[in-house]
């Protein structure tokens, strides 16, 4: 790697991908980026601790090797007034692992945002952002404790792309006469015009990864958070890639939720992960509500956007808000605040953000024994009043340090040891005693813990039964009878006859063609009574769309297929069953 300004380490192994994983070697060459305004201060601060959790952690059998990298201001007078230099963008995707302090997007035309630019520039589709709160740290919440989420927002569609055409200009007027003439879409005169494009292939990854996370880290559920029930082709279709991804990829280690009350009887299976979803306005309320009953979310631009810092208030703000812009192999960690120009070099400000954002590095690196030292004593320094100014002035007796001063007490406490095992053992049991909690709670009252954690039904999938009873053609009447009776269902799904069609034998079928038609079920054979082909339905489809099926056919009740396979059926009560346990109203915003 040669460069004009960045001077690698002579030291230190590049990190690399092997067998399409990202492979940290013990001496990595990490990125580091200052940043503008408090960007210097809290970097130096971060460095030196992160160097101090490394070394305690490992002996000195791992070290990293840090390469300072330019953007922003100190870019600019390095690089010719050019904030977002080429060798920068070149040198973040040979390093592949990162970190950056705040930046700040000059004023003026022409002059995209620096994260934009990173992330548009170097693919880093998925910005991570984990939320807790750590004890000591003043919250608006009465019990912030509950409060452990990581966010998956996607980074590069929806209406972040930038496609909007401003009121009165040609290209709107162009775009709005197709609109109106071709599309006969209705909106005001002098509207300004924006795209908002969502596709499978941003989802699917962004889910993917979402996921995975989950399954590394012992998660228990991924929500998709969307607001699919106005938006149905950009984020209900968001949605529904979501689960395919689920089902299709990770099937072998995921559950729906309906899966977990209809099938497991709300008891989760283990190294089973729970996908979920719920609309995005629900979403803001069971964060404040029923916080503990989520762990992953993934969602759109927007939705992430907002979501990651309304959360984040809850523990403490975005001052110590971690996150991330991850790709298939480059990450680049950052702090999430802006540069707050005013405590430029005074030596003042909360290093959390960063802090935390490294930790986050440490455990993307594979190093957790270093992050858990920081995220260990973080709070027992923060508990002990030893804060910087923000904390101070909601703390009563507290004592306000500087910035380096705060690292100080850090990498004391790091040095003076610390009982890794212990902590993470007691941070475990109470992991398990709450998700033991939240088990007992769904196992004795399910349809309540359902609507209390915010869970609405949208689409055939959330109501059909999965366990379909099924018989063949060639049993009798009598015997499919006595099927129904012992499993306690008014029909049985029959099995595909030689043209491949599924079929359908009910209740009434029995009643109309063998007790009226006066036939005996113990000589009649199923396929004689057998309704074929049956009306069947993606899983995906809308229980308005079912419900108007049903009431323009003959029929009380639809399979729902994946593929050419039968996987569940819906009928016309478990349609009317959920109108009265979760009411029902018009698509409202």
């Amino acid at each position: 790697m040669s460069y004009r300004h960045i001077k690698v380490p002579t030291t230190g192994e590049k990190v690399s991908v092997r067998d399409g994983k990202v492979h940290v070697p013990d001496q990595p060459i990490l990125g580091y980026v200052e940043g503008d305004g408090i960007g210097p201060d809290i970097t130096k601060a971060c460095l030196r601790i992160w160097d101090a959790a490394v070394e305690k952690a490992y002996g000195g059998q791992r070290r990293i090797h840090w390469c300072e990298v330019y953007l922003g201001e100190k870019a600019a007078g390095l690089y010719d007034n050019n904030y977002c230099p080429d060798e920068t963008i070149k040198a973040l995707s040979d390093l592949m692992i990162s970190i950056k302090g705040p930046l700040t997007t000059p004023v003026g035309g022409g002059f995209r945002s620096l994260n934009v630019a990173l992330r548009q520039d170097l693919d880093l589709y998925a910005c991570v952002r984990p939320v807790r709160h750590y004890t000591g740290v003043p919250s608006p919440l009465k019990n912030p404790g509950k409060v452990d989420v990581v966010i998956f927002r996607e980074n590069t569609e929806d209406v972040y792309t930038g496609i909007e055409f401003k009121a009165g200009s040609p290209e709107n007027e162009k775009l709005a006469k197709f609109l109106r003439e071709e599309l006969k879409a209705k909106f005001f005169e002098g509207a300004g015009l924006g795209v908002k494009p969502i596709s499978a292939f941003g989802t699917k990854r962004l889910v993917r990864k979402a996921i995975q996370y989950a399954i590394e880290n012992g998660r228990e559920s991924v929500t998709l958070v969307h607001k699919g029930n106005i938006m149905k082709f950009t984020e209900g279709a968001f949605r529904n890639w979501g689960y395919e991804v689920a089902r299709e990829e990770f099937g072998s280690v995921t559950i729906t939720e309906e899966q977990l009350y209809a099938e497991y009887k709300g008891k989760q299976p283990e190294g089973k992960i729970v996908i979920k979803d719920r609309i995005a306005d629900i979403m803001f309320q069971m964060m404040l509500l029923r916080p503990e009953e989520f762990d992953v979310l993934a969602t759109m631009n927007l939705n992430g956007d907002y979501l990651s810092d309304a959360i984040a208030a809850e523990v403490g703000g975005v001052g110590i808000a971690p996150g991330a812009n991850i790709g298939d192999h480059v990450a680049v960690f950052e702090a999430t605040h802006g540069t707050a120009p005013k405590y430029a070099n005074q030596n003042k400000v909360n290093p959390g953000s960063l802090l935390f954002s490294g930790v986050m590095m440490l455990e993307y690196m594979g190093w957790k024994e270093a992050a858990d030292l920081i995220t260990l004593v973080y709070p027992e320094v923060v508990s002990d009043g030893i804060v910087t100014y923000d904390f101070a002035r909601q703390i009563d007796g507290a004592t306000e340090v500087g910035t380096s001063q705060f690292a100080d007490a850090l990498i004391e406490r790091i040095r003076g040891g610390v009982d890794l095992e212990a902590k993470r053992k007691a941070q475990q049991e109470q992991l398990v005693r709450e998700r033991k909690q939240r088990e007992i709670r769904r196992l004795l009252q399910p349809m309540e813990e359902m609507l209390d954690s915010g869970h609405m039904p949208h689409t055939v999938a959330d109501l059909m039964t999965r366990s379909l009873i099924t018989c063949t053609d060639d049993e009798t009447v009598e015997s499919a009878m006595h099927l129904m009776s012992d499993s306690n269902v008014s029909s049985l799904v029959v099995e595909p006859d030689a043209k491949g069609q599924w079929g359908i034998l009910t209740r009434r079928d029995i009643v109309a063609k063998i007790v009226r038609g006066g036939k005996n079920p113990a000589t009649t054979k199923v396929r004689e009574l057998a309704t074929r082909p049956v009306v069947s339905v993606p899983a995906e489809t809308s229980i308005r769309e079912a419900a108007s099926m049903i009431a323009d056919s003959s029929f009380s009740r639809l399979t729902v297929a994946q593929g050419d396979k039968v996987i569940g059926i819906v009928t016309e009560t478990d349609i009317f069953n959920a109108v009265d346990k979760f009411g029902w109203a018009a698509d409202a915003g």
